[in-house]
């Protein structure tokens, strides 16, 4: 069943100053869009809102977010367990983005940074995506 999808999330794009925010969880080493897994009877809209509470202290309308697309891949480090991500645009906030609960380091990237591994919905499609509409460097 390497096609079904197994693992259901949301994904956000927050971007400041042509940046784009990730986040790494404690224990890993790779970065990824802040947001999580559904929870049952969530909608996607409902669980980015939870998860970028929880994860990184921010408060988002609904109202405000812009579905940039759905996206699947392997997910990390699950060997063979599919991932459907849905990845919305966050145009406002309140609150200043800060880790909190498994969340333990944020960063700011542009395109050109290549120091840091990216989760590969954001790496092979997102990033660039985000590229080829002008919206980070």
């Amino acid at each position: 069943m390497r096609n079904h999808v197994e693992i259901q999330k949301a994904g956000a794009v927050i971007i400041r100053d042509r940046r784009l925010l990730v986040t790494r969880s404690g224990g890993k080493d790779f970065f990824i869009a802040p947001g999580g897994k559904l929870e049952a009877g969530e909608t996607p809209h409902q669980a980015l809102k939870r998860e970028l509470q929880e994860e990184i202290q921010i408060g988002v309308d609904l109202a405000t977010l812009e579905a940039l697309g759905t996206f699947y891949a392997e997910a990390a480090g699950s060997s063979g367990l599919m991932l459907k991500m849905h990845v919305f645009i966050v145009h406002d906030y309140t609150g200043e983005p800060a880790p909190s609960s498994e969340i333990e380091e944020i960063r700011w990237i542009s395109s050109q940074d290549k120091d840091i591994k990216i989760g590969s919905i954001f790496e092979h499609d997102v990033i660039p995506l985000l590229k080829t509409r002008d919206l980070i460097d």
